[in-house]
């Protein structure tokens, strides 16, 4: 694959880990175990590929509505897949960090973010980032009363305010918005994932399960966007 079309940040909207699971009569956490291993193989093939941020949707403030089971389950598998992981990660130079809220989750996998944060902040490799009790309108709403916050205080005047000043006060602060924005299992919508930062990314639509979501389909996707012009609404 020619490097000079990779995309420099990919976001993924992990999607039908329940409807894998349905189809196979098993139990939806088995879908969600399911996608762990497939995530596990896109984090892998980012790092070969030279992707320099990676950011997985894995879990959304309107998640909390699913069955109280569910939700205890995937923090459950979520642990499990740090503490398998970590030391992998970290050996190859990946950086983790978290957007949203995620102190609100389980003791356990807070303390599991945590080691994860602090083990591998100073890598340099691929930036791997994931949304956990993330949601875009509650990230920009934060932003905007820290910002009328600071203006209220005279450290911001409105006048100054600019895109750039906004993207700031996001959780994204220091990453640099989606080339490309991937979503499986057929659905074509964001569902509340990156709104601001997404204006102007590429989108692919994937009919797979996330669990089927293969390397291979992976830089069928990163193809797809290599093929693409864009103008950033301007002429070329």
């Amino acid at each position: 694959m020619d490097h000079l079309k990779i995309p420099c940040h990919v976001a993924i909207v992990m999607d039908g880990n329940g409807r894998w699971a349905k189809k196979r009569n098993l139990p939806r956490l088995a879908g969600h175990n399911a996608g762990m291993k497939a995530l596990k193989e896109i984090v892998k093939r980012s790092s070969t590929l030279g992707i320099k941020h990676l950011t997985v949707y894995a879990f959304s403030t309107e998640n909390w509505k699913r069955p109280s089971d569910e939700v205890a389950g995937i923090f459950k598998i979520l642990v499990h897949y740090v503490d398998r992981e970590l030391a992998e990660l970290h050996e190859n130079n990946v950086k983790v960090s978290v957007l949203g809220d995620y102190r609100k989750l389980p003791e356990d996998a807070v303390a599991k973010l945590e080691e994860a944060l602090e083990r591998t902040k100073n890598n340099t490799g691929l930036q791997f980032h994931i949304a956990l009790n993330y949601g875009s309108r509650d990230e920009i709403l934060q932003a905007a009363v820290a910002i009328a916050k600071d203006a209220v205080a005279g450290k911001l005047e409105p006048e100054e305010l600019t895109e750039e000043i906004i993207s700031q006060y996001l959780f994204t602060k220091d990453i640099p918005d989606p080339d490309l924005v991937i979503r499986t299992s057929g659905e074509k919508r964001l569902s509340n994932f990156l709104l601001w930062q997404s204006a102007y990314s590429e989108f692919v639509f994937c009919d797979a399960y996330w669990p089927d979501f293969t390397p291979e389909l992976y830089e069928e996707a990163i193809a797809e966007y290599a093929g693409r012009v864009r103008r950033f609404g301007g002429v070329k």
